[in-house]
């Protein structure tokens, strides 16, 4: 329960204002622990504003949107309609996949698939797949193209697999588009609808969306940049529109810090999904100990959060919590991106001064 009363978490207010500090236009932070509710926010709404981003803001959330998929995928295996570990060529036979290639493998990045939005080879060489944020002046300029899934998957499946499948694991957002045609094939209804009758609607998150190819993000919200080159000149674009089908359901959704919190302590406690898949989902693979659909990380002096993290072109979200769901940290974020990703090293700082601070156990 919240108190009428936000008592001041000077820590928090510190933290974040680094992170505005070291290049982010505006953060936006929810926690809720023991001590209660803490929502702050540092930097601002706008390049060039003074209006602080809006604390109920709405923000693209990126790659969080691959734990409601999984949700979702887990959902439909509760229900028997999916089983974790058939062939997803049982269910999509018309891209001719690798019959050892799971459900499960989709969901815990072990499938080999090649990353339709960029991959690297194993000795490092980067391998372009769409036009994506790492594409500058062409990702800007084909920023409301309409991608259809099937299209994204067909350009994956057009590069060599990474790995044998289930020999390895490599971060495809391919996976997650397989995921959204496997629920769409296996319901006969919009991955949205399913989204909305096994997640949004029982919990009530009303600032939770999965668009299309709908450009726009629902009032009010902090606003995203690009910055890319031009006939050698810098120029910084805003990006808040745009068509989220390049990513697709690698990362197409738009949610709240509010909303987050109430999904991922629902998911971890055990609202959404029966015990047995809920601790299938949280069982990592050890080379990067990502479950299905989430991270499990170690914090500092000791104790595990469950987490994913997401960008989306000048848009991020944080979401993590405590295995029981008793403590939680979701923020959103507004930046000015590019195709060098430049601020990745600063976005990882951060977060861990984030965790640290609220999961992690001070020093004796």
């Amino acid at each position: 329960m919240s108190s009428p009363i936000q008592k001041d978490r000077p820590e928090l207010r510190k933290v974040i204002q680094e992170m505005v500090d070291s290049g982010f236009v505006g953060v936006s932070l929810r926690v809720h622990d023991e001590r209660g509710t803490w929502t702050g926010s540092a930097g601002a709404s706008e390049l060039g504003g003074t209006a602080r981003p809006p604390a109920g803001g709405h923000v693209r959330i990126g790659s969080n949107t691959k734990t409601f998929t999984a949700t979702v995928v887990l959902g439909l295996v509760a229900e028997g309609r999916i089983a974790l570990d058939t062939p997803v060529d049982d269910h999509l036979p018309e891209f001719g996949l690798d019959r050892r290639i799971t459900v499960r493998m989709l969901l815990q990045h072990t499938s080999g698939i090649f990353n339709f939005t960029g991959d690297f080879d194993p000795d490092g060489t980067y391998v372009p797949g769409i036009p994506a944020t790492t594409a500058g002046q062409e990702w800007v300029e084909g920023r409301f193209t309409t991608y259809a899934p099937e299209e994204l998957v067909r350009v994956a499946l057009a590069k060599p697999a990474r790995f044998e499948p289930g020999a390895g694991w490599s971060y495809s957002n391919t996976n997650y588009v397989l995921a959204r045609l496997l629920i769409e094939q296996v319901t006969g209804r919009p991955v949205a609808e399913e989204m909305r009758r096994l997640i949004l609607d029982p919990l009530g998150l009303t600032g939770t969306l999965q668009p299309t190819a709908e450009t726009g993000v629902p009032a009010p919200h902090a606003h995203a940049y690009y910055r890319y080159e031009e006939d050698g000149q810098a120029r910084t674009v805003d990006v808040t529109a745009q068509n989220p089908s390049w990513i697709s359901s690698g990362g197409d959704m738009i949610s709240t810090t509010a909303d987050l919190h109430t999904f991922i302590s629902a998911l971890v406690g055990g609202r959404l999904l029966p015990a047995e898949l809920l601790a299938e989902m949280l069982t990592p693979e050890s080379k990067a100990g990502y479950g299905l659909g989430v991270f499990v990380q170690e914090v500092p002096g000791g104790g595990t959060v469950i987490t994913h993290n997401g960008g989306m072109a000048g848009h991020a979200a944080l979401m993590y919590s405590t295995p029981d769901g008793g403590t939680t940290l979701t923020a959103a974020l507004n930046y000015v991106d590019d195709a060098a990703l430049s601020l990745g090293p600063a976005f990882q700082q951060a977060t861990q001064r984030l965790v640290t601070e609220v999961f992690g156990t001070p020093a004796p």
